[in-house]
């Protein structure tokens, strides 16, 4: 796939550079509005989207499209999805004070006082959003492959230095992202937006849910990626007798999965503190070899979380 990340600063006009550029390449163009709407049509009108989440959800939704489409990408922070699309060709606007006054002016139809004043304004702002979202107020300049100074380039120009690097690179002629790299990349994603109780594809929400451990939720957002049907925690099962009869311990797996008819129990505990738990598995098995159980330890876990892209240790229970 090729995926252009267009961005700079505020009075520069990269939003038109991006427009043009995708309009000669060919590209499919995605701006600010565009996303907007899409992340309303895939989480509902009024979603709020979490700073830290933000660039995730965009990221799901330039996959989807990548698999047909060669993509500009024009917001402020554009640079950041090369992290989940290493090839990503990032693209930083600058100038002068003076002339970003200068194209406010028009732009807003300004005298020069209230020009500077907006351009102090959109500027604090920028720096807050992109500390808010990406925890550093501004970009260095190594996180960007062409940086384009507007100050004596008109867009026209700067579009074509945009097409001399796409050629460079050839960008154009790879292909489209495929079925399988787009899926991984969903997956990787979504375990990540699962920190922040988002469980798509087609919603999101925060589980109803409560779950006893982090692991947990964890789990359930997974099963929910696949579309595979669970339910938390849906049945006791005796496993010890006292002299009268009474039941004095039950186990309780975790997970019950219908689709499998299989129960599974995440056990992200260290491996020695697993005696206990284990005792009880084998003893459900024992009373009850009819019911399918799937054991999760933490190896288990961490290796099935960490090969996914999500950073985040899991405590210890």
């Amino acid at each position: 796939m090729a995926l252009i990340a267009v961005s700079g600063q505020p009075g520069c006009r990269f939003e038109e550079v991006a427009r043009l550029s995708a309009h000669r390449l060919g590209f499919e163009l995605v701006n600010e509005s565009r996303i907007h709407s899409l992340i309303e049509r895939e989480f509902g009108p009024g979603a709020s989207v979490p700073d830290k989440a933000r660039t995730d959800v965009i990221a799901s939704i330039l996959a989807r499209l990548a698999t047909e489409h060669h993509i500009v990408y024009s917001a402020p922070g554009a640079e950041m999805l090369w992290r989940q699309f290493p090839g990503t060709l990032r693209v930083r606007l600058v100038a002068p004070d003076s002339v970003r006054i200068g194209n406010l002016m028009i732009d807003r139809r300004l005298e020069r006082p209230a020009a500077r004043q907006l351009l102090r304004e959109l500027d604090d702002a920028a720096r807050a959003q992109h500390k808010s979202t990406f925890g550093r107020a501004t970009a260095p300049a190594h996180w960007f492959d062409l940086i384009l100074n507007a100050e004596s380039l008109d867009s026209e120009q700067l579009v074509e230095l945009i097409q001399s690097s796409v050629r460079a690179l050839g960008l154009k002629e790879r292909g489209h992202l495929s079925q399988a790299a787009e899926a991984q990349i969903q997956f990787q994603i979504r375990l990540r937006l699962s920190r922040h109780g988002i469980v798509p594809p087609g919603s999101a929400r925060l589980s109803p849910t409560v779950f006893a451990h982090h692991s947990e939720q964890i789990f359930a957002n997974l099963l929910d990626f696949y579309r595979i049907p669970w339910e938390y925690e849906p049945r006791s099962f005796p496993i010890q007798w006292d002299a009268e009869g009474r039941v004095s311990e039950s186990f309780t797996p975790d997970f019950y999965l219908p689709e499998s008819d299989l129960y599974v129990e995440l056990t992200t505990m260290k491996q020695s503190l697993v005696t206990r738990k284990n005792r009880k598995i084998r003893r459900l098995r024992e009373l009850y070899p009819h019911l399918n159980v799937q054991v999760f330890y933490q190896k288990d876990f961490e290796n099935l979380v960490f090969k996914y892209g999500l950073a985040e240790r899991p405590a210890n229970v």
